[in-house]
């Protein structure tokens, strides 16, 4: 029997390659759950749980329970309140409602079940809302604290309303951007941009110096995965470290010049958007189940548009109203919101239409206000925002917008082309029709046709088949908004739509556009919208970009809650750096590639990953940014690799999606339901931690299951991969050394050390086949499963 010691040392290389990697990214994140579960005791709920609370659950408790139970009831019901955490806890008369973090003993859910109570008496709820509820038990009754979140939240409102002075004066994200002089620093030989000025200024205040530059052959396959999401190629490698020998600094920049001219870094960063959009093909489930088969027609606009450079402030602005202010084929722009969900009655009575209505509004309003302002304007939809001065007649006004303007599929071609192809076809169906109505007639009468008849017959039959024959070809569609109205809307108390309250007239959010901000009086108004969101005064949006492109760079944002620079988001680790890559953003004309090349051309994003004990002790979520974080490939980074390097991957851009896992494309262009449960590819994705695309997503989870490990060892689609590495790997190389050399340099991008080939030698002689792979695709099959490759440091 062979001895299993090749076997074993060469699983334990594997790990090891990952463990150089990603133990100190452990202790890193180990320091940031335990700082995280510091605060959470502190404060009980992170943001995203109030967030959470506010914009699902509030709204269901005030909808259907505070009539009844509440300190607003005319007569309390039961003993029981629900308007506050500890109220609901400690029950009523049958006792506690809620039991945090166990819905099985939640007297609450049993109630909206109709297990024991039936409530709410005047109709059970949905299943979605009874499963709102059941998450929100599950997460421990997330609820806001009495507590103000900060000195502007305590004073937001005075009796006369908001004090918009005070909010705009005193929250760093409402403040005007300003470009703000750079800091002075000890240590100016590691300066390279003003971006590391705001950075080692930070670090020598607290005693820290940077990390040490990363070396040539780790930082190439940093800015291959960051740019365009691929890895180098072997002689990219070489390339790229030769020419840093000669001069490093101008072979970073160029570089970055040549990755950001690739076609394929409007891909990488398409997806990062995407996220933002929550862009799907459709499949949302229950009320909301419609396929979106044209919804890729956006994907590769918003690929095509960073490809351009297209400035932000006109990206941003076209998918508001591409339809109205841009070229013809700009309407798909507006994709960003129509491929979201459009929810239909359950039964067509008033309530359900109404719910139906709302929940299609606040989807809206969320993407837009999460996505590119950073607020949780959703918060307002039953209430005036509890932290942000948003009251709810701002959201009935933004509400008003959007309550004007349908979402469907709809031509692409000019009103003359789709008029003609109408025409056509028109045609085509009246021919029909005269065919079949004669045949019918005859069919009918139970007779034989007359000769006229027959005549008549063939005469018909040949029109047909010439208008089929000369018919156009069918106009492409995409899915888009269009106008259809011009109403204001009026504050739904309690968020009910079917109880209107106060006229919102439909404008902008007053905290941006000034307390007496002017009416939209433009059709929808979304042309008006589109142009207070886009504006270079408005200090939310180009930050909120701004934080997004830093998170992807760096792995961690500035502004650690991309999508809430609300009183509960928390606040800029280098604020000052903030405004002044915003203000640098603005100046150069909202260039999303100069913007890239600001951060990457630094010595802050050159650093190394390595890790330091005293700064770790120190600064231990590395919030100062004294060495680049370590960070796991997404998913689609990952699969792209894997078929790059084995030489298999299709390079082609755009076009419809595939639902086949084994496709040779780019994971981009994966189909995705809403839901993520309709397509093999939704699995995969899923497996790998592709977010649900149900709302605007600021950051992908991260989780290490046993199953991510079973697909890396038995799933067809890794035994495959194997295969075609060890083919090209035969075909590129004479010998095993020499193969084992390429395989790490492809996978890796470093050649192997002494050890890792004679263990890889060892084991190529010594190991017994399978009948599904030989001991040469064993091999290959630990080297693209292991943690190495998965990880850019």
């Amino acid at each position: 029997m062979p001895s299993l010691r090749p076997q074993i040392a060469l699983v334990l290389l594997a790990l090891a390659s990952w463990a150089e990697v990603c133990l100190a990214d452990d202790a890193a994140s180990a320091a940031e759950s335990t700082a995280n579960s510091t605060t959470e005791s502190a404060t009980k709920f992170s943001a995203e749980q109030i967030e959470f609370f506010e914009a699902k659950v509030r709204p269901l408790l005030v909808k259907h329970c505070y009539e009844c139970h509440s300190g607003e009831a005319k007569k309390l019901m039961a003993g029981l309140r629900l308007d506050g955490r500890e109220l609901a806890i400690r029950g009523g008369d049958s006792g506690s409602a809620v039991s945090p973090g166990n819905p099985a003993e939640s007297l609450l859910l049993e109630a909206v079940r109709w297990e024991s109570f039936e409530m709410p008496p005047a109709g059970k709820l949905k299943p979605a809302e009874i499963a709102t509820l059941e998450k929100w038990i599950e997460m421990g009754a997330p609820w806001p604290p009495n507590a103000a979140p900060s000195d502007a939240a305590s004073t937001a409102k005075e009796a006369a309303g908001y004090d918009w002075a005070k909010w705009r004066s005193e929250h760093w994200a409402f403040q005007p951007v300003a470009m703000p002089d750079p800091p002075k620093v000890a240590n100016e030989s590691w300066v390279q941009s003003d971006v590391d000025r705001f950075i080692l200024a930070s670090l020598e205040r607290a005693g820290l110096a940077p990390a040490s530059p990363a070396e040539p052959s780790v930082l190439v396959r940093r800015i291959y995965f960051d740019l365009i999401g691929l890895p180098p190629t072997p002689d990219e490698v070489s390339d790229f470290v030769a020419a840093c020998e000669r001069d490093r600094a101008t072979a970073i920049r160029e570089l970055v010049d040549r990755l950001l001219s690739s076609p394929h870094y409007g891909e990488r960063w398409a997806r990062h958007w995407l996220d933002v959009a929550r862009y799907s093909d459709g499949h949302g489930g229950f009320l909301d189940n419609a396929a979106y088969a044209q919804a890729w027609r956006y994907r590769d606009w918003v690929v095509d548009a960073l490809n351009a450079d297209l400035p932000f402030d006109k990206f941003i602005a076209l998918q508001i109203a591409g339809d109205i202010i841009g070229e013809r084929g700009d309407a798909v722009a507006t994709g960003f919101f129509a491929l979201g969900p459009t929810y239909n009655s359950d039964g067509g009575d008033p309530d359900s239409v109404a719910q139906a209505k709302a929940e299609t509004l606040s989807d809206r309003l969320d993407t837009l206000s999460r996505g590119m302002l950073g607020l949780t304007l959703a918060c307002a939809r039953c209430h005036d925002h509890k932290f942000d001065p948003l009251p709810q007649q701002d959201y009935y006004s933004l509400a008003g917008v959007f309550n004007n303007t349908g979402a469907g599929e709809s031509p692409l071609a000019p009103p003359e082309v789709v008029d003609t192809f109408n025409r056509h076809e028109q045609s085509i169906k009246e021919a029909e029709k005269r065919i079949d109505d004669l045949r019918g007639k005859i069919k009918n009468e139970k007779r034989e046709p007359s000769d006229d008849e027959k005549q008549l017959l063939d005469d018909w039959t040949a029109e047909l088949s010439k208008l089929r024959e000369d018919a156009p070809p069918r106009f492409d569609t995409a899915h888009m908004l269009h106008d259809s109205g011009a109403a204001d809307m009026q504050v739904a108390i309690r968020g009910d739509l079917r109880k209107p309250g106060e006229k919102a007239p439909r404008r902008f959010l007053r905290i941006l556009a000034g307390d007496d901000a002017a009416p939209f009086d433009d059709a929808s108004g979304r042309r008006q919208l589109a142009e207070a969101v886009a504006a270079p005064t408005n200090p939310l949006t180009s930050r909120v970009m701004v934080n997004r492109v830093w998170m992807h760079h760096f792995g961690k944002a500035i502004v650690r809650t991309p999508s809430n620079f609300g009183a509960l988001g928390e606040k800029p680790t280098h604020p000052q750096l903030l405004d002044w890559l915003t203000a640098t953003f603005i100046e150069s004309g909202q260039s999303i590639k100069a913007l890239h090349r600001t951060m990457m051309l630094s010595s802050a994003y050159q650093m190394s990953s390595t890790f330091d004990e005293a700064a770790f002790r120190t600064d231990g979520d590395n919030r100062l940014l004294w060495r680049m974080n370590p960070r796991r490939l997404d998913v689609e980074a990952w699969r792209d690799a894997l078929l790059d390097i084995t030489g298999e991957l299709d390079r082609n851009l755009g076009g419809q999606p595939t639902d086949k896992v084994d496709s040779r494309r780019r994971t981009l262009y994966f189909k995705v339901s809403r839901n993520g449960d309709v397509f093999a590819t939704d699995e995969f994705l899923r497996l790998f931690d592709f977010p649900i695309m149900r709302a605007s997503v600021e950051r992908r989870p991260l989780s290490i299951v046993p199953q991510q490990f079973l697909f890396l060892m038995n799933s067809p689609f890794m035994i495959e991969r194997s295969k075609a590495l060890v083919k090209r790997l035969a075909d590129e190389s004479e010998s095993n050394a020499a193969r084992i050399e390429l395989a790490y340099s492809l996978l890796y991008q470093r050649p192997p050390t002494a050890e890792e080939v004679e263990v890889g030698l060892a084991y190529i002689a010594t190991a017994n086949g399978t009948d599904r792979l030989s001991p040469w695709e064993q091999y290959a099959q630990v080297l693209l499963g292991s943690n190495e490759f998965m990880y850019v440091q």
